[in-house]
């Protein structure tokens, strides 16, 4: 494997990886994050976890022809099962998912222990970035960084967060928006949150006409673009 295998989103997320980290990547698409690190030399230990047989037999392919067996290794389960206490994990990885499923497998691995030993978690969500970031704070983790970035013609986020309690309070614009990136506004925040205003304004065309009342609906989208104007105007 070459550098050239990973993407600028998940070089991205590898960036945030301490040096000899033990790293779980969850959901590990071909394990190419973690190979990539084993070869080098940045993480003592790393597994890449999937639940479906297919990637999971792709993931141990790519580990045997990166040549990492001794660092790396592929398991078969559902989130954060592959995780045993014994494996010390301080780190996990979970990217290109839903914010909303990251934050339940994060859910179901915190009631079975999973993130007892864990420092750092790096997570790329597709979508639902407001759900993420809501479950990290009410579970006493800190974001301490966020980034943005685009590849592909999308715009991906990743978020950075420990374990820790939050000094500060988050508003709902600092969920919905992200605190470090509300306060940085790069060119590709102000470009994502355009093309979601673009979005709203299609709704309000079609929820005008509808034959329902969609007052309601009409109301939130209103409230969702005036949020979002005040935002990056």
């Amino acid at each position: 494997m070459n550098e050239n295998q990973l993407s600028k989103r998940l070089a991205t997320a590898a960036s945030y990886i301490n040096k000899g980290a033990r790293l779980a990547d969850i959901g590990s698409d071909h394990a190419y994050l973690p190979c990539h690190l084993a070869q080098k030399s940045r993480i003592s230990f790393g597994i890449a976890g999937e639940v479906v047989m297919g990637p999971f037999a792709s993931a141990k392919k790519q580990i045997q022809a990166s040549q990492v067996e001794e660092v790396v290794e592929a398991r078969l389960g559902d989130g954060l099962q592959v995780i045993e206490k014994t494996d010390q994990i301080d780190t996990i990885t979970i990217c290109g998912m839903g914010g909303d499923l990251i934050a339940r497998i994060l859910d179901d691995g915190s009631k079975k222990n999973k993130l007892d030993s864990v420092k750092r978690l790096i997570l790329q969500p597709n979508n639902a970035e407001l759900k993420l970031r809501r479950w990290l704070i009410n579970h006493d983790y800190v974001i301490i960084d966020e980034t943005i970035l685009e590849e592909n013609d999308k715009i991906y986020e990743i978020l950075v967060a420990e374990p820790g309690v939050n000094p500060l309070s988050y508003s709902f614009e600092d969920y919905l928006f992200g605190r470090i990136l509300r306060t940085e506004k790069s060119t590709i925040f102000v470009k994502k949150w355009k093309k979601e205003l673009d979005k709203y304004d299609y709704i309000l065309q079609r929820l005008a006409e509808s034959n329902r009342d969609t007052r309601d609906k009409k109301s939130e989208v209103e409230r969702m673009m005036m949020i979002i104007k005040e935002e990056i105007s």
